[in-house]
């Protein structure tokens, strides 16, 4: 919302809430749903780091995914201009889909990684619910880096994947070629995010550097775990950085 130029808008508030909580748990919980059989054999899974869930406890999610989302999706139909909505819906398709059957995204390579696209979608989608013009670079950016960051994560699971008959980007390339794949991306997005933010550009190829190069040096599912902690923190600094020097920006054009 700040990248229209805004600092709050009663009208996103809805909108912002459910990209928190709701719709967290409706592409987790319909993930964990439809991943019970290979959770069973990743030990990865019943940590921090991922659930594994019980059978029992499905319709329990499936009540909760629905009680949280569906007030919602409704209230976007009747609140929102049709673009926004349309995008909010192949917002939340793309990521069902992901998970469920009969596209189960995640298991047919390249779209499990291209699919995940769609985490950048937000920064479309709050624009156009309120009116404004997106700021392109910006969305483009993000979906290109989405789309490194799924399949690089991935190659910390390819024997647990290949093991239990899973084909992903991350299985197909190996360690190597998902790093050279993730590296295309991050380098598209760098481009994208310099003609917005040139220090956001920067640290954004400081810390993509780090994690493909090291991939490259040691291409093992090993570094893959080794590097996830870094890897999750990607998202969370950077984004810390650019809204750190958006609200900076608003500031200093209001009272400057």
């Amino acid at each position: 919302m700040w990248l229209t130029g805004q600092l709050l808008d009663a009208a996103a508030i809805p909108l912002l809430l459910w990209l928190t909580l709701p719709f967290n748990l409706l592409i987790y919980g319909v993930n964990d749903i439809f991943d019970q059989e290979t959770d069973a054999l990743n030990p990865r899974k019943g940590s921090i780091e991922g659930a594994r869930i019980e059978p029992r406890e499905v319709r329990l999610i499936v009540w909760a995914v629905a009680i949280t989302n569906v007030p919602f999706l409704v209230w976007f139909l009747i609140a929102y201009p049709p673009a926004a909505v349309g995008l909010i819906l192949l917002y939340t398709l793309v990521f069902v889909f992901y998970s469920a059957p009969p596209l189960r995204f995640k298991q047919r390579p390249f779209l499990d990684s291209l699919s995940n696209a769609a985490y950048g979608l937000p920064l479309l989608i709050v624009p156009v619910a309120l009116g404004e013009p997106p700021l392109w670079p910006a969305v483009i950016g993000l979906l290109a880096w989405s789309v490194a960051k799924h399949a690089y994560d991935a190659v910390q699971d390819i024997d647990e994947d290949r093991e239990a008959g899973i084909r992903t980007t991350a299985v197909l390339l190996g360690p190597r070629g998902t790093a050279v794949w993730s590296g295309c991306w991050w380098l598209a997005s760098t481009v994208l995010f310099a003609l917005v933010s040139i220090p956001v550009a920067a640290l954004n190829l400081a810390i993509a550097g780090v994690l493909v190069v090291w991939m490259l040096l040691r291409p093992t599912p090993a570094t893959g775990r080794r590097l996830y902690p870094v890897s999750i923190a990607f998202p969370y600094v950077a984004g810390s950085v650019a809204s750190g020097l958006q609200l900076t920006k608003m500031f200093f054009e209001v009272y400057g």
